[in-house]
């Protein structure tokens, strides 16, 4: 799957949670939506449950900046 591939998926929250979430996302200048995928993609992350991908290598060329 690539990484811009996106699903659909319904989520049932609590009310509390989701109203905290919508203002961690407005003082965040995030979409409640992002900030909901930047939340859960940190915590997959600190539980090393996240499949890092590869950085992505830059070639430079030496000659053009000559």
């Amino acid at each position: 799957m690539s990484e811009n591939s996106k699903k659909n998926y319904p989520l049932r929250i609590h009310a509390d949670i989701l109203d905290a979430m919508k203002r961690w996302s407005d003082d965040e200048l995030r979409s409640l939506n992002g900030q909901i995928e930047y939340v859960l993609r940190d915590a997959l992350r600190r539980a090393n449950r996240l499949r890092e991908q590869e950085p992505e290598v830059t070639i430079v060329d030496e000659q053009a900046d000559k």
